[in-house]
């Protein structure tokens, strides 16, 4: 895993003591480390007290690599300080993605209640047709026997009289 030190002390044999500052999480995130965090003796010639220099670890914490941080902090200067990009600016940033995403659930939510009434009307709806076939039914019934009613008292007036 990636670290962000700096060098502390030199000795004699070429050893170097390294203050970790900074470890990286992710490919842009990276998590400030507590003083106390960690402090390693490496052979590393050639860095100076105070240098700054990231160094690669190994689970196990051996350095699997070490290198000079100058580049690397001069990459960061161009990319992100160089362009304007602030702290403020992204934490608008931020706190403009949550009133968007506050935007969105509420969105969601009237989306979810309109749905659900709806469904409701729908079934209203559904239900005022089945009672409307029912009537219909009904009447067309009544409509039937009434005509049978009308049919049939004719005839039986009429065999009635010739009797």
């Amino acid at each position: 895993m990636l670290h962000l030190a700096q060098v502390k002390k030199k000795d004699l044999e070429g050893k170097v003591m390294l203050q970790l500052l900074a470890q990286q999480k992710a490919e842009y995130a990276w998590a400030i480390l507590a003083d106390e965090s960690g402090v390693l003796w490496v052979d590393a010639e050639g860095f100076n007290e105070g240098t700054l220099v990231l160094i690669d670890l190994s689970s196990s914490q051996h350095v699997q690599r070490i290198e000079d941080a100058t580049y690397w902090v001069l990459d960061i200067i161009k990319h992100y300080l160089g362009t304007g990009i602030t702290p403020a600016l992204l934490q608008e940033e931020v706190q403009r993605a949550e009133q968007w995403r506050q935007s969105l659930t509420l969105q969601s939510q009237e989306l979810g209640r309109r749905t659900l009434e709806l469904e409701a009307r729908r079934d209203q709806i559904q239900e005022l047709e089945e009672n409307l076939k029912r009537e219909k039914q009904k009447f067309e019934l009544m409509v039937h026997q009434f005509k049978a009613d009308l049919n049939g008292s004719p005839q039986e007036d009429a065999s009635t009289e010739t009797e």
